[in-house]
């Protein structure tokens, strides 16, 4: 019986290491400029608090100084019952490691947020699908995270190729997030047919 429970113990021990958020992969030698241009959000994994529903789409730029921005547009509800489109724009500080940025949201997508977050793309053949993750929080016990979001991105609406189901299903399991996600639907016209964000007084997102 003890040594079944040392079993245990060990081997929560190691389940705890393999999730600390230091020990995270991301995509080796990342190339951002193959990385630009539109992606589709096809799953997410959701944090705490507001944030995008679907109709999920973002597009990555690189400006004259090189440096990364990303605008995005996806269908949210606040109050509880007020469905409207959030535009979001957010912009990357760059790290020692090429595939973790820090991102910065501005404007109207700054109330749906709060502070900055990582953006870590963990893998992408960059034509086919994408796979980003942020930790907003980590356990001071375990270095584990204890808030978490991400994104399956894909260059296709309609959704991750066959092909590719393998390798983002073990790039799921790789973060510890496995079994967590949702799947993000794509209406045709949705997000045009519903009040942008921005066109709304920001006074009344104060309280968010």
């Amino acid at each position: 019986m003890l040594r079944f429970i040392v079993a245990l113990c060990l081997l929560a021990v190691s389940w705890a290491q393999d999730c600390e958020v230091a020990n995270i992969q991301v995509m080796q030698n990342f190339n951002k400029t193959r990385y630009t241009g539109t992606w589709y959000a096809v799953g997410k994994k959701d944090p705490e608090g507001l944030f995008l529903l679907d109709n999920i789409v973002a597009n990555f730029e690189i400006k004259e100084d090189g440096s990364m921005t990303a605008t995005a547009r996806g269908r949210v509800i606040i109050f509880n019952h007020w469905e409207v489109c959030a535009d979001m724009f957010a912009t990357f500080e760059e790290t020692p490691d090429p595939a973790k940025f820090r991102m910065k949201y501005w404007g109207a997508s700054a109330m749906l947020q709060t502070g900055d977050d990582d953006h870590w793309v963990i893998a992408t053949d960059y034509d086919n699908y994408a796979i980003q993750y942020s930790c907003r929080r980590r356990n001071e016990w375990d270095g584990t995270c204890e808030d978490s979001y991400s994104f399956i991105f894909s260059r296709h609406i309609t959704g991750l190729r066959p092909e590719d189901q393998a390798m983002v299903v073990h790039k799921k399991r790789e973060i510890c997030l496995l079994g967590k996600y949702r799947q993000v639907s794509h209406t045709l016209g949705k997000c045009e047919a519903l009040t942008p964000i921005d066109s709304i007084n920001g006074g009344e997102f104060a309280g968010l």
